[in-house]
């Protein structure tokens, strides 16, 4: 009978309790992809507000291929003090803090990088094909040096002294993609079946393992379902789930959907039950029926709200962790808040910006939380009441100034 204060114990790290911080987009680094002392106040506010751990926002293992701009990257020890400077903020308050690793593949917006890859040149829906390219099908050789990119990152992590990593395989991002008959079309060995559509997850993991040592915690985030008709089957789900699981991996996150359909930030489903909404947890009743199928711990992140429902689902077995995201944009001491019997106080509603395109995507899910992790970041207060409106419209200027830096870039280059 679990509760969310209770510590749990990953291979040599000990959590002291339950609450983990979903990765959100923190986009406070520089055009090079540096952390900075944005990163260090925001997570040292997390770390004094009680988080058992925090996982960041997404740490590409490419510079040359971002998911936006101000996003952090690691191909090398270049900014290892960096690095080591953020993980000590952590240990300072017994913060455990993963770092999650990702590559974008299809979802980057126009200009931005050179091209965008991934693993079929499969096109965005009608809706957003005018933000996102057609993609480039990946060589042999590229999917390779990707696994290898994952398993670099990953050591220069528990080099800076990390606990350990998030592979990122949910939300539409490259390692989702390969598990999506609906973006993997492939006909060799990283496509077909979801034997070979799974590979590629495999191989990043046991190339990480290989990397790192025996006590460095290796995690992954995984959709349950992508929303999408013609998107990854339950069964498939399910034999991804057991693979990862009988590879070894310490912790898997459920999470689903993807940029075209955004079920992780709360965008009502058909395919989801009314008893889950009622029980809060988006994906908590997956999470029940994958208990059934693997061993390693489960996190379930989205929609929790009440001391109750978080304790409940402890309780119940279908989870070890319960991860929170948006409403610690708002409240940096929620941790403390919930362990001592509160329930969150703001509620987290969908950020419209009034442009009916706009607010279809779940983009402004991640820059008007964004924009508050730099007021933290700065030492200032989150504010629940930010405009939307002219989030976006600082975010658009400032994609055009990165796009158009990125073709002066390009150019001097060549």
């Amino acid at each position: 009978m679990s509760q969310i204060a209770d510590r749990i114990q990953i291979r040599n790290t000990t959590f002291k309790n339950r609450i983990i911080k979903g990765a959100m987009s923190e986009a406070l680094a520089n055009h090079d992809g540096q952390p900075n002392e944005l990163h260090y106040g925001l997570y040292e506010a997390w770390a004094k507000g009680g988080l058992g751990c925090a996982i960041t926002g997404n740490v590409m293992v490419n510079i040359r291929a971002k998911n936006e701009p101000g996003v952090v990257a690691i191909e090398t020890e270049r900014d290892l003090a960096k690095l080591q400077h953020w993980a000590e903020v952590g240990k300072k308050h017994g913060m455990v803090q993963l770092i999650q690793l990702s590559h974008p593949g299809r979802q980057c917006p126009k200009g931005l990088n050179k091209e965008t890859v991934a693993p079929s040149a499969v096109p965005f829906s009608p809706m957003l094909a005018a933000m996102f390219a057609t993609p480039r099908e990946l060589r042999h050789d590229e999917i390779l040096d990707i696994i290898q990119r994952f398993a670099t990152a990953a050591a220069v992590c528990e080099k800076a002294g990390f606990e350990g990593v998030q592979l990122h395989g949910a939300h539409g991002y490259l390692i989702s993609q390969f598990l999506s008959p609906l973006t993997n079309k492939r006909t060799d060995q990283w496509g077909g079946s979801v034997e070979n559509r799974m590979r590629f997850l495999l191989e990043i993991y046991q190339a990480v393992r290989a990397a790192t040592s025996d006590n460095f915690i290796i995690s992954v985030k995984l959709n349950s379902a992508d929303f999408q008709r013609g998107g990854i089957s339950e069964e498939d789900v399910i034999t991804v789930f057991k693979a990862i699981d009988a590879a070894g991996i310490d912790l898997i996150e459920i999470s689903g959907g993807t940029y075209e359909a955004p079920a992780m930030a709360g965008v009502k489903s058909k395919s989801q039950k009314a008893s889950t909404l009622a029980r809060e947890a988006y994906f908590l009743d997956f999470a029940e029926k994958i208990r059934q199928h693997v061993t390693c711990k489960l996190m379930v992140t989205g929609g929790f709200r009440t001391v109750a429902s978080m304790n409940a689902a402890l309780a119940s077995g279908a989870c070890d962790f319960i991860g929170i995201a948006r409403p610690l944009a708002v409240e940096t001491d929620l941790t403390d808040r919930l362990i001592a019997g509160h329930d969150v106080r703001y509620a987290v509603k969908p950020i419209k910006t009034g442009i009916p395109f706009v607010d279809k995507m779940a983009i402004m899910e991640i820059i008007w939380y964004a924009s508050q992790f730099k007021a933290i970041g700065q030492g200032g207060q989150p504010n629940p009441k930010l405009s939307p409106l002219l989030v976006f419209l600082k975010y658009a200027k400032g994609n055009i100034k990165a796009v158009m830096k990125g073709r002066v870039n390009s150019r001097k280059s060549a």
